[in-house]
């Protein structure tokens, strides 16, 4: 049997080195692509953390843009809050205004009709007590106008009644009080210089200077011997000086008391005094003077006058006027 031929050496030697030489490629490639992929991993992680980074920071804005909407929402949540709660005082303001002047107009009502329910009474009270027509046609006048600019239904029946007693307060006549008072104060102050009955030489006017000349005295005391008198006629009364001045004063008296009766509404004692002053000038003042005559005319003009004619009362009226306030009770 034949042994086996043994390699050479030089083979031997030439097959180690391709291994090594493989096993150094391989070893080589292995390091590179160790190498590659370390840089590969390197590279990597240097991504992933900067995308790391940029993801922190991302997060980070985002948790202060998250804490700034919590903020701006917390702020827009109380300003919202607030603005509930002064809406809800608005209201409660705007209802309470409401109350308020639903309040104020039927206070305003009532205080009117109170002014005007003032207005009637004095009225009333100016015809009873000085029969005064024209103050109370005025004042029923004003409260008709006040009546109109608050231009409400519910006073209608009140502006009729005053309507009513207008009407009645134009009818009555009216008598100028204080133009016959002036008239019988000029008739007073004038009579201490009509002459009387019994004078048969007429007074100086006031401011004349009287002149007295012998020839003149002589004529006086020579008209005085013959005098021509009627007999149909009485006796003119004789009075001495002081009984003179005694009869201007009962004369003023008189005229004095018939002005106070026509103030006071008082017919019968104001023509009774001016009656009794009428008889006064007929008996001792001389009628055939030209203002003893005016005044006896004026007299009895004065005296046919109705000084106190009947006046309407405003009960029409004052009883509008209450039976809107039980309406209101």
């Amino acid at each position: 049997m034949t042994e086996p031929v043994a390699p050479s050496p030089s083979r031997r030697a030439f097959a180690f080195n391709w291994g090594i030489l493989l096993a150094a490629l391989a070893i080589a490639l292995a390091a590179a692509a160790w190498l590659n992929s370390r840089d590969e991993s390197r590279g990597v992680k240097t991504d992933i953390a900067r995308k790391l980074a940029e993801f922190d920071a991302s997060i980070k804005e985002s948790r202060i843009l998250a804490r700034n909407a919590d903020e701006l929402t917390r702020q827009n949540l109380s300003r919202i809050a607030q603005i509930e709660s002064q809406l809800s005082g608005s209201k409660e303001q705007q209802q309470a205004l409401e109350t308020l002047y639903k309040e104020l107009a039927r206070d305003r009502d009532q205080w009117t009709l109170s002014d005007i329910e003032q207005i009637v009474i004095t009225a009333s009270q100016q015809l009873q007590l000085a029969g005064n027509v024209k103050a109370a046609i005025i004042a029923l006048e004003t409260a008709d106008q006040r009546l109109l600019r608050l231009d409400k239904p519910q006073f209608t029946r009140l502006r009729q009644a005053i309507a009513n007693d207008l009407a009645r307060l134009h009818a009555t006549p009216f008598v100028d009080q204080t133009g016959v008072s002036l008239k019988l104060g000029v008739l007073s102050e004038n009579l201490d210089h009509w002459p009387l009955a019994s004078t048969h030489t007429k007074m100086p006017a006031k401011g004349e200077k009287a002149k007295s000349t012998l020839a003149q005295d002589l004529l006086d005391e020579f008209k005085n011997l013959v005098q021509i008198r009627r007999l149909d006629q009485g006796e003119p009364a004789l009075l001495m000086p002081e009984q003179e001045y005694f009869l201007r004063q009962n004369l003023k008296l008189r005229l004095l008391t018939a002005r106070i009766s026509l103030l006071s509404r008082d017919a019968i004692g104001y023509e009774a005094d001016l009656n009794a002053a009428s008889k006064l000038l007929a008996r001792y003042f001389n009628t055939r003077d030209a203002a003893v005559a005016a005044a006896q005319a004026e007299l009895r003009r004065l005296a046919a006058l109705n000084a106190a004619p009947r006046l309407p009362d405003l009960k029409e009226s004052l009883a509008a006027i209450e039976s809107y306030h039980q309406a209101r009770q």
